[in-house]
């Protein structure tokens, strides 16, 4: 009945709206549409499918409980909010942010620049000299609790008020303030020395009088930079010389999108074939960017030179951009910097550090409010019984004090020790070796969480991918028979070489007996041929050789010096895939030993070296899901089209058969990242067609992407299907029982990555995130407010599914739908986000916070990970193969994903369960002081006269009575063992707060 229900509005007065759209413009129909589906809200409950179709229009309930903002709404908080969204509008009045624009930038000429550009200097300082005692202040007192201590203490100023002496009041708050002050101190010159050493560093400028040195916060847009390898790269460049003679270069970039493996930039040919290096001033060229955008995987220019006839014009793309933050790793770089600052995508993607606040805190300031309202009562009940006589003013006020014990100072001094004593036993904890607590205000937070968002790459993954499957059709190969492919090509080749030795050297005889080529591919042979040589051929895997020790200051490699040998080969891709796909052809026999922009070479197991050139390659995008490559070989002049994707891509693709769609499915059962392998064979007309169409594609301006994208499919039709692969990522030590563990502790687990949607779907079933027996929802491409109306309706009629969208997705829903689409996914057991960018995964951090208010937890190994893990109530850091860079920016740093589930069972659970119960004894012993005070008043005819003076009393809140109390912080209910036996003990603490639950007595804790 569901699908039956018609997505248009049922109109009221349909003879006013009628008029009404009949004056309207024909161009504002396709608003009109997009209009209508305000009025067309999601229904949130099954029941609105089977009742009459105007309860389609009802409004959810979650959207009309938010419109009920009365005097109550104001009263418990909207004062708060208003406050808020005034300061943040004054804010951004004062500071409002330069609109970003394209840009044109000459090369070598940053005076030309037509507007001014921020300055190239990295910042992670929250406060400067002159707003850290102010900022620190801030948050310190905007919190109830100090406000009330501040305001107690300045009130001994006043002598009518006066009932102690000053220190009594002053020196427990000041040594909170400024324990609170140094800390952060310390943590903002460590900062200052981080930034500072990075802006610090020495970069080589080309100038017309040659290089000079410059710092990296001295860079402009326009200069011309040389990077070196290994070197980071310090602004955003387009690529336009290499040292390396094939003209490309590649890229470590590990810190901006969490991949590990190397990619592969492509730079400008213009510029690269110049002559010298000097020869680049000599020329008249500029570069036309796009405006800076969050996206780090595409980019759009153009690169122009005026002084040639006619003018070269080069369109640009991500191949030929280096990024920010990104490492050379092979040879020396020059780039034309095209943005700076704030304006890098490294920078963009990255959020400001906020100051967390534990859940705890919170919770006792909550109390603290409640028990100053009692004490307000108090003061007022004793003054009404001692007649409002003489100045009841001044008498109240000095009840309000006198009863202030209630909240005593040395809560804060406590909880503030405790913490530290937890951090400490933390990093004691030998079970979790290498573990580091760098923000000790907030342990009390692992023992509160609900919700676990996850990284993939480095943290549930090793990132090392084994391949494990080759399937034909009808005969399937496994780790444990891969000797029969390797002795199949062996043969096959062999054959091959014979045959060649028997006929004639040219190579029209080899021509001439083709036709008899598809009797030979009904062998098994021929057809594992076949099949692991398009492996060894499309792909976008590059052999590396070590540079030789001698060549002076060259990064160059001689040909001539250059050997194939295994110990001297490894290989770079922009997938771990791909890489895993070429290991294993050189394990059965053909091995790939070189390639540049224009050819790559084979070796056959007998020691042959076969060339093959590339005549168009097709990268693989999240949109295609394929990847595909055009070589003609040079022995027979064949022009092959080779092309390998997802199952979903290229089933449409490929001719006709009836085992692929299963085979596919029994790999994704077995955690497999499948890849189905094509071709089709193509003749010299077919391709010269194909290579006009294409090569006006890409100088469009206009939809240049979908007119490529056109000409390409017109290829992809009818291919052969050679063969399907899988290939198993190896999980971390543990992953599997470490996410049970943290399942039946209740806290719900979401995946954020910036991989492939199969990837992403493959390493959830693999490390059991998904189980096997659970549906999976696939969120289907969307683009506007209408596919994803109607998409979110089909998801919402799922029950119990694990849930998969993308980023692009992701984006549209949460721009029309935000409340819904939170809303139905928090219900599901397991959610997986792929390619998310870095903004993307802090975005949906803040929405679990916003819509939920649950404590959020974030774990990484990348700096892609940053942002998201400083918008986590708990940021958790990995150190693992991608650097260091989460673990610093994190609140606990551990050094496997499976120390998590101690983390959080042990040490979380007993550091919350401590502080509430050290919270209530400190504050029971308040009420005890309160209460004899309110005793003594009361016998002595209501007189405001304080019953222990001096430092009698601060002896007794602090000396006397710490030491019992304080020892609550080793305070055990169940031993360890026992925590991780039964994480359901932990899920209790999520439910209510240990603050209002009875205490037990301390002779009962084991």
């Amino acid at each position: 009945m569901a699908d039956n229900i018609p997505l248009h509005p049922v109109w009221n007065n349909t003879n006013k709206n009628a008029r009404y759209n009949a004056g309207r413009h024909h161009r504002y129909q396709v608003e009109d549409e997009s209009s209508h589906l305000d009025e067309m809200p999601l229904m949130m409950s099954e029941e609105g499918f089977e009742n009459d179709e105007s309860d389609y229009h009802t409004l959810p309930r979650a959207r009309v409980t938010q419109k009920k903002q009365g005097l109550g709404w104001f009263v418990l908080g909207g004062w708060k909010l208003l406050c808020t969204s005034c300061c943040d509008w004054l804010v951004n009045t004062c500071r409002r942010k330069k609109e970003l624009k394209a840009r044109t930038v000459w090369l070598g000429c940053p005076e030309k620049c037509e507007e001014k550009y921020p300055r190239n200097a990295i910042k992670n300082q929250k406060y400067n000299i002159f707003t850290f005692v102010p900022g620190v202040l801030y948050q310190q007192f905007k919190l109830f609790l100090n406000l009330y201590f501040l305001v107690v203490s300045c009130s001994q100023f006043v002598p009518a008020l006066k009932i102690g002496y000053l220190y009594t009041y002053w020196a427990p708050l000041g040594f909170v303030v400024a324990v609170t002050m140094v800390r952060e101190a310390v943590d903002e010159y460590r900062r200052y020395q981080r930034d500072k050493e990075m802006n610090s560093q020495m970069y080589s400028k080309l100038t017309v009088r040659g290089k000079v040195q410059v710092k990296s916060s001295d860079i402009q847009v326009g200069d011309l930079i040389i990077v070196e390898k290994n070197q980071r790269i310090p602004a955003d460049m387009i690529f336009l010389r290499t040292s390396e003679k094939n003209g490309s270069c590649f890229i470590r970039t590990d810190q901006l999108d969490g991949e590990t493996d190397w990619k592969l930039k492509i730079a400008v040919v213009c510029t690269q074939r110049l002559p010298a290096l000097g020869d680049l001033f000599s020329i008249n060229s500029y570069v036309y960017a796009q405006k800076p955008q969050l996206d780090i995987h595409s980019f759009e220019g153009n690169f122009t030179r005026e002084d040639s006839d006619p003018p070269i014009h080069e369109s640009l793309s991500i191949e030929n951009t280096l990024w920010a933050s990104t490492i050379v790793a092979s040879g020396t770089v020059i780039g034309v910097v095209i943005y700076t600052g704030k304006e890098t995508r490294s920078v963009l993607n990255t959020s400001n550090p906020k100051n967390k606040m534990g859940l705890l805190d919170l919770e006792l300031n909550s109390l603290t409010k409640a028990l100053f309202a009692a004490m307000v009562v108090l003061s007022v009940v004793m003054v009404a019984l001692q007649g409002f006589v003489g100045p009841w003013f001044r008498n109240l006020f000095r009840f309000v004090l006198l009863f202030s014990y209630v909240i005593p100072i040395s809560l804060r001094v406590n909880l503030d020790m405790g913490k530290a004593v937890y951090g400490w036993m933390i990093m004691k904890d030998e079970n979790i070796p290498g573990t580091v607590v760098r923000t000790s205000t907030i342990p009390e937070e692992l023992g509160r969480l609900v919700y676990l968002l996850t990284d993939k790459t480095g943290t549930l993954t090793q990132n090392e991918m084994v391949f494990k499957r080759l399937h034909l059709g009808t005969v399937s190969y496994g780790t444990d028979t891969m000797d029969e492919i390797q002795s199949h090509i062996i043969q096959s080749y062999a054959q091959g070489t014979s045959q060649s030795n028997g006929s004639s050297n040219t190579s029209t005889p080899s021509r001439k007996s083709q036709p008899a080529a598809p009797k030979v591919r009904k062998s098994v042979s021929s057809r594992i041929h076949e099949a692991v040589k398009a492996i060894a051929l499309c792909h976008n895997v590059t052999p590396v050789y070590e540079s030789r020790a001698g060549v002076n200051g060259e990064t160059e490699y001689a040909e001539a010096d250059q050997d194939f040998s295994d110990e001297n080969r490894t290989y770079q891709a922009s997938s771990p895939d791909e890489v895993a796909l070429v290991q294993w052809t050189e394990s059965v026999g053909l091995t790939l030993v070189n390639r540049d922009l224009t050819s790559m070479q084979l070796k056959t197991p007998g020691g042959q070296i076969f060339t093959f050139y590339i005549l168009q390659i097709f990268p693989f995008t999240s949109e295609s899901k394929r990847m595909g490559i055009i070589v003609r070989e040079e022995s027979t002049g064949d022009i092959t089209f080779y092309m390998k994707g997802a199952d979903v891509a290229m089933s449409s693709t490929v001719q006709y058969n009836d085992w692929l769609e299963e085979e596919c499915g029994n790999m994704a059962r077995e955690g497999l990242r499948t890849l189905v392998v094509a071709k089709k064979s193509l003749s010299e007309d077919q391709y010269q067609d194909f290579e006009s169409r294409y090569s006006q594609a890409k100088l469009s301006i206009h939809d240049r992407a979908l007119k490529v994208a056109a000409v390409v499919e017109s290829l992809e039709r009818e291919m052969e299907l050679l063969c399907l692969t899988g290939v198993e990522d190896q999980l971390q030590a543990d992953v599997r029982p470490t996410l049970e563990l943290l399942r039946n502790a209740g806290i719900k687990i979401w995946m954020l990555t910036g991989d492939k949607l199969e990837t992403a779907t493959c390493i959830a079933k693999s490390s059991h995130l998904v189980s096997r027996s659970q549906d999976i929802h696939i969120f289907k491409p969307v683009l506007n407010r209408g596919e994803a109306h109607l998409e979110l309706n089909a998801f919402r009629r799922k029950h119990d599914c694990a849930f998969v969208i993308s980023g692009d997705s992701l984006e549209v829903c949460l721009k029309y739908y935000e409340h819904e689409f939170v809303e139905l996914a928090c219900q599901c057991p397991a959610v997986v986000c792929c390619r998310c960018s870095p903004t993307q995964k802090a975005q949906i951090v803040k929405l679990l916070q916003q819509h939920t208010g649950k404590r959020t937890c974030a774990i990484g190994d990348g700096g892609n990970d940053v942002s998201m893990i400083q918008a986590a109530d708990c940021g958790i850091g990995i150190e693992g193969k991608e650097g260091k860079q989460a673990s610093l920016a994190a609140d606990f740093s551990i050094k496997q994903f499976k120390h998590i589930g101690r983390l959080l069972m042990v040490h979380g659970r007993n550091s919350y369960k401590r502080s509430a119960a050290l919270g209530q004894f400190v504050m029971h012993r308040g009420l005890i002081i309160s209460t004899m005070q309110a005793v003594f008043s009361s016998v002595f005819y209501f007189a405001s006269v304080p019953l222990y003076q001096g430092f009698l009393m601060v002896g007794y809140a602090t000396i006397y009575t710490m030491f019992p109390v304080f020892s609550l912080v080793l305070d055990q209910d169940v031993k360890p063992e026992t925590a991780l036996l039964y994480p359901e003990l932990y899920k209790d603490l999520t439910k209510m707060s240990p603050l209002s639950q009875p205490r037990p007595s301390c002779g009962k804790c084991q």
